[in-house]
């Protein structure tokens, strides 16, 4: 995909673009997810540090360039988290499946994400990221999804077990959030036609 995605970009044929908000606790591996797919892309993409604030990325992914907001998931940072609410298409939440004692503080931030006024009432799709899948205590996805009580969501949701060190898991979840947003902009361009 990486060559072909090249390819297009030489030649500058029009691209779908998405928006995507990327979020998560500390250390849950939000960056490092974010350069694995910028690698496909740029084979010497540096590795990742940890986001002060939040930072935009950019990558190609089956013909659609993704701006990522990767954003800070440390404590002091996450109010910042609300801002970029608006202009996402998406949201990726990630989760550190290793990370067993700070699942109760994954479930808060998520809980006010949801019950946020910018997102209460849009129906914007949710991929769930349980990273770190290649340590051996990690959480499986079904655990992950009981924990959180995602039956509860009213969005679109999706989790994959994933490892942003292999690269494991995250091609489903991203083909997943592309056609959910697609599903959703076609809807809205449905909706527009019948008025």
């Amino acid at each position: 995909m990486g060559m072909f995605d090249n390819f297009l970009s030489l030649i500058k044929v029009n691209k779908e673009k998405m928006t995507v908000l990327v979020v998560g606790l500390n250390n849950s591996g939000k960056s490092s997810i974010i350069q694995q797919f910028k690698r496909r892309n740029e084979p010497n993409s540096h590795i990742s540090i940890p986001t002060v604030g939040f930072t935009h990325e950019e990558f190609y992914n089956q013909g659609v360039q993704f701006t990522a907001i990767d954003m800070s998931g440390a404590w002091k940072y996450r109010n910042l988290w609300q801002h970029q609410f608006k202009n996402c298409q998406g949201i990726i939440y990630v989760i550190d499946a290793n990370d067993k004692m700070r699942m109760v503080v994954v479930k808060e931030e998520l809980d006010i994400l949801l019950q946020h006024p910018d997102l209460i009432d849009r129906q914007i799709p949710i991929l769930f990221y349980g990273n770190k899948n290649d340590c051996e205590n990690s959480l499986s996805s079904v655990n992950i999804a009981a924990a959180l009580e995602l039956t509860k969501c009213d969005k679109a949701w999706h989790i994959c077990s994933s490892s942003a060190k292999t690269g494991d898991g995250l091609e489903e979840g991203i083909q997943w959030l592309i056609q959910q947003v697609r599903n959703s902009t076609h809807s809205k361009k449905d909706k527009h036609k019948k008025k």
